[in-house]
C-alpha cells in the first residue's frame, strides 16, 4: 500500500481506505493553527471478521511529524477514540497519548500486575464524548454528590475537580477549545454522580459543532463513493 499519508512501517490490512489532503481546514481534532496535514480514512468492513465492524478510522499526519488517530462509529458519527503521538528525540515514533477513549496500559510484569491489582480502587479518569458535549468520567469515587465541586479556571484555561473531604483533586484542560482559541464558559459545565462515577459534562460551543458537522459530511462522501464497490479493495 503506497500513497500520501501512508507509513511504510504500519500494517493497515484489507480495509477500505481513502486519502484526503486536509490543508488548512479546521476539524475539531486538528490543531487550529491550520497546520498542513494528510488525512487517511479507513472504513472497517465485515471482512475480515477480526476487525471492529461499523467503525471508521482517520489517521492525520502533520508536516512537523505529529500524528493523530481517531475512530468513529459509522452509524451514529460518534467519536470513539482520539490519540496523538510525535517524534521522540531519536526521530522515531513516540508513544500514543490518549485524548478521548479508554486509557491504554503498557504491558506489565508479574510484580507490576500485582501492584496494580492492589490499587484497582484508585480513581480512573477518562474522556468519553457525546455528539453535543465533551464528557469525562472518573470511576471509583464513592463519595456522595454534595462532596464534589467542579469549576472553570479561566486564566489557567482548565477545569478543576475538588472534594470537601480533601480526598480527590483533579485539574484538566479541554484541548479542543485550546486548538480553536475559544474561551471556557462556566455555564457550559455541569456534573452528576452515579455508581461511584463522577460524570462531568461541558456543552460543545457552536464552532466545534459546526466543525464536527463538516467532518461528518466529508466522511459520508467517502462512504457514498465506496458504497457501489462490490469487493473490499486494498491500495
Amino acid at each position: 500500500m503506497t500513497g500520501p499519508g501512508v507509513r511504510p512501517d504500519l500494517t493497515y490490512g484489507p480495509e477500505r481506505r481513502e486519502v484526503l489532503p486536509v490543508g488548512d481546514r479546521k476539524y475539531p481534532c486538528c490543531r487550529g493553527d491550520g497546520s498542513p496535514a494528510t488525512m487517511a480514512v479507513y472504513s472497517y468492513l465485515p471482512s475480515p471478521p477480526a476487525l471492529p465492524l461499523g467503525k471508521q478510522k482517520i489517521h492525520y499526519l502533520f508536516e512537523d511529524g505529529k500524528e493523530m488517530a481517531e475512530e468513529y462509529d459509522m452509524k451514529t458519527g460518534q467519536l470513539v477514540s482520539r490519540k496523538w503521538r510525535e517524534k521522540n528525540t531519536f526521530g522515531g515514533s513516540g508513544k500514543w497519548q490518549v485524548e478521548v477513549g479508554e486509557p491504554t496500559s503498557p504491558l506489565l510484569g508479574p510484580l507490576e500486575s500485582e501492584l496494580i491489582k492492589e490499587s484497582s480502587s484508585n480513581p480512573v479518569f477518562m474522556r468519553k464524548d457525546t455528539l453535543t458535549s465533551f464528557q469525562w468520567r472518573i470511576r471509583n469515587l464513592p463519595y456522595p454528590k454534595e462532596v464534589y465541586s467542579v469549576s472553570v479556571e479561566k486564566e489557567q484555561r482548565c477545569c478543576v475537580v475538588r472534594t470537601t473531604n480533601k480526598k480527590y483533586y483533579k485539574k484538566f484542560s479541554i484541548p479542543d477549545l485550546d486548538r480553536y482559541h475559544l474561551p471556557l464558559d462556566a455555564a457550559a459545565l455541569s456534573f452528576t454522580h452515579a455508581n461511584n462515577t463522577l460524570i462531568i459534562t461541558y456543552q460543545k460551543p457552536k464552532e466545534i459543532l459546526a466543525a464536527e458537522e463538516q467532518l461528518q459530511k466529508e466522511l459520508k462522501k467517502i462512504k457514498a463513493a465506496n458504497s457501489g464497490d462490490g469487493d473490499c479493495k486494498t491500495q
